[in-house]
């Protein structure tokens, strides 16, 4: 009976291939805008993510995500570094500066050029919170310790230098950046060097982002009474960093969150005062109604111009049993079918716009929820079929 079924499917190509794509549109649909979901959410905490080796984060009890940073005193970092179970705590500033190249020095341009970028003011002594080796594609980290040395983010150097030749990136690699060395800016009247360009995970903000000592970053940040915007703090050997966070809450009354935790603060403060859960919420929608509409009429009109072959295997002695069976395996193969070709596409969608402007990360999770999605279109589109053939009377066939 199993071939059969597979037989009536196949049968009307024309029928057969508008079911399969009304679920490839729904998987695709659900799976890429689900993907540019997640990956917007990514680069909400991209920055925290970045910054490797701190077992905690201490802030102002008020920081509710990354880019809410409200200024401490400095004597804030003493009194973390007291706390039992804190081996080491240093200074992070994370903060907004106004970088200007002037026109010679921005190659052609007859204009300045004048860029907000996130500045990031990493431990003199430590660098703890600077980009690993392997992120580094010109230049060295030691260099932050030269004067007036800036590491500078790959991935927005083309909104700084617009008139430079970025097709041949591709081409030259690494060697590319290395133009950028020696080269100088100015932020808050205060001289710069490029010594070196990392990558960086792209931000929310879209600004690019630029590494410097803590000591440096004070001169090139507006001039403020409190000045630590977070401190990175590494926990002893066998101590569980919630329980030294707890400990750091309890008694200097800051706030204290692990990396993770704080990611998630993050997501989840754009993910609740931001529309963007709402707009990517509406659109999966839509694609799982018009999934829904087309399959489950399709299916039905299938159904309904198949129905005396169904009433000639009832009249057979085939029981309801089996024919529902039937079409739930007709269901099946389509489901299969729409869900391996739409997952498909949007991955290839994912992978021709890799290292684009456009966020796109796929979970392993949305996998089967899309999967969860495109078996309700089936079950409900079967249903509708269902229905029809269990009241049928085998007597259609000899009318």
């Amino acid at each position: 009976m199993g071939w059969i079924a597979l037989k009536m499917l196949v049968g009307d190509r024309a029928k057969f291939l508008g079911i399969v794509m009304g679920l490839t549109f729904a998987a695709l649909l659900i799976t890429q805008q689900g993907s540019i979901f997640c990956g917007l959410m990514l680069r909400t905490c991209g920055q925290v993510s970045d910054i490797t080796g701190a077992d905690l984060w201490v802030m102002d009890p008020t920081v509710r995500y990354i880019d809410d940073v409200k200024p401490m005193l400095e004597s804030n970092l003493y009194r973390v570094r007291g706390v039992e179970g804190v081996l080491w705590a240093v200074p992070l500033y994370k903060g907004q500066a106004r970088v200007k190249i002037s026109p010679e020095v921005a190659r052609g341009r007859r204009a300045a050029v004048i860029e907000q970028v996130i500045l990031l003011g990493l431990d003199d002594s430590s660098l703890i919170g600077a980009p690993p080796p392997y992120r580094v594609l010109a230049g060295n980290l030691r260099d932050l310790r030269l004067p007036d040395a800036v590491f500078v983010d790959s991935e927005r150097l083309a909104k700084l230098y617009p008139s430079e030749d970025w097709t041949r990136v591709k081409k030259e690699g690494k060697t590319f950046y290395r133009r950028f060395l020696r080269r100088q800016l100015e932020m808050n009247d205060h001289r710069a060097v490029i010594v070196g360009v990392c990558e960086a995970t792209r931000t929310f903000q879209t600004n690019p982002v630029v590494y410097t000592t803590y000591t440096r970053a004070k001169n090139y940040a507006p001039q403020e009474r409190k000045i630590l915007s977070f401190v990175l703090a590494g926990t002893e050997p066998g101590v569980s960093p919630k329980v030294v966070a707890d400990r750091i809450r309890a008694q200097t009354g800051l706030g204290a969150h692990t990396a993770s935790d704080f990611a998630w603060m993050t997501i989840n403060y754009y993910a609740r005062y931001t529309g963007i859960p709402i707009n990517f919420g509406i659109t999966c929608f839509l694609g799982f109604l018009v999934g829904t509409a087309i399959a489950g009429q399709t299916f039905y009109n299938f159904t309904i111009e198949n129905i005396k072959q169904f009433g000639a295997l009832k009249a057979m002695g085939v029981t309801n049993v089996r024919i529902v069976g039937m079409i739930l395996l007709q269901a099946l193969v389509v489901g299969l079918l729409g869900y391996g070709i739409g997952v498909g596409l949007a991955a290839l969608f994912g992978w021709a716009t890799q290292g684009g402007e456009l966020a796109y990360f796929t979970p392993w999770l949305l996998l089967p929820i899309t999967a969860c999605s495109i078996v309700f279109i089936c079950v409900l589109s079967s249903l509708l079929s269902v229905q029809r053939v269990i009241r049928l009377e085998p007597a259609i066939v000899f009318r």
